[in-house]
């Protein structure tokens, strides 16, 4: 699993820092590119990735601010442009498909693929055979949600030398095996999978929190994940600001983490006041709370490996 912050800059684009974005890659999970909110110039930040509109499939909306939807109608566009014609399923709060099917019928935009939009409440997204997705209602001004995804126990290794004792030719039954399916030998023989494969292997956690200030909803959502991706939109000096407007700190953000007992912290949506050699007294107030801290900057690309974060 990796994560490609598109955007990390909070209430419109500044020259260091687009609007909000980012893609979770998928891919060696089989499923794909998800993107967690499409704020403006989103399709332009995706220029400078290796990520095709068309292989997005997934995409989560926090919240209705406009730094956070305004790039969605051009990359919904230029998806069909691009060849996309896999259907897309888009999450978010009540209002988001009057507000898309508007905007796509005025200025005749025509999609070559099928649209799904699904407007959330709080529980269960979906699920499929690899994830789980959550959902809860966070504490913003405006109704925003944050995302718990679950990855689901991974079979457990094949004891290759227990399943050739077993009497099992190399070749596909052996794959058969590994993918938890029971076999039958040429000579009647039943080999059940559970007998040649180690334990199952937990899947990762992965809360991805919207604009909030400081909640218990952002606690639960983030227990024991691997990895939290938070708001920081202010410091410790700007905390007053910070619940005037419904965000957050980096210390509520490193706060948060460390009470959900979540492995690392990567941080955010950060005010353009922040200028990047801002970034060094951000992160020592964050890691004063919880070490395991980073703060993402536009195209920062982070993969999780062993239950530790590795910035790419």
């Amino acid at each position: 699993m990796e994560v490609i912050f598109l955007g990390t800059g909070a209430g419109m684009p500044s020259k260091q820092r687009n609007t909000s974005s980012l893609v979770i890659n998928l891919a060696a999970e089989e499923e794909g590119y998800w993107m967690v909110d499409c704020g403006e110039a989103t399709q332009h930040q995706l220029l400078h990735t290796t990520i095709k509109p068309r292989k997005i499939n997934k995409i989560f909306i926090t919240h209705l601010h406009g730094d956070h939807i305004f790039g969605l109608p051009g990359f919904l566009g230029s998806r069909s442009f691009l060849g996309g014609d896999e259907p897309l399923d888009i999450y978010g709060p009540a209002g988001l498909n009057d507000w898309l099917l508007a905007t796509l019928r005025l200025t005749k935009t025509h999609l070559t693929y099928p649209l799904r939009v699904h407007e959330i409440e709080e529980g269960i997204l979906f699920e499929n055979d690899h994830f789980i997705v959550r959902t809860k209602r966070l504490q913003h001004v405006v109704p925003s949600y944050g995302f718990r995804i679950e990855q689901k126990p991974l079979l457990g290794k094949l004891l290759i030398d227990k399943a050739i004792a077993a009497g099992v030719p190399k070749g596909p039954l052996l794959q058969k095996l590994k993918q938890g399916e029971d076999i039958i030998l040429e000579d009647g023989q039943m080999v059940r999978s559970k007998e040649v494969t180690g334990e199952p292997q937990k899947g990762f956690i992965l809360a991805v929190l919207g604009d909030t200030s400081f909640c218990g909803a952002s606690i639960e959502l983030a227990e024991q994940a691997d990895v939290v991706i938070h708001e920081a939109t202010f410091d410790s000096e700007t905390g007053q600001l910070a619940a005037d407007y419904g965000h957050s700190t980096i210390v509520d953000a490193a706060t948060i983490a460390k009470m959900a007992a979540a492995k690392n912290l990567i941080a955010n949506h950060i005010s353009a006041r922040f200028l990047p050699g801002d970034l060094a007294v951000l992160l020592d107030q964050g890691k004063a709370v919880f070490p395991n801290l980073f703060i993402a900057n536009d195209f920062s690309k982070y993969a999780l490996q062993d239950g530790q974060v590795t910035e790419l």
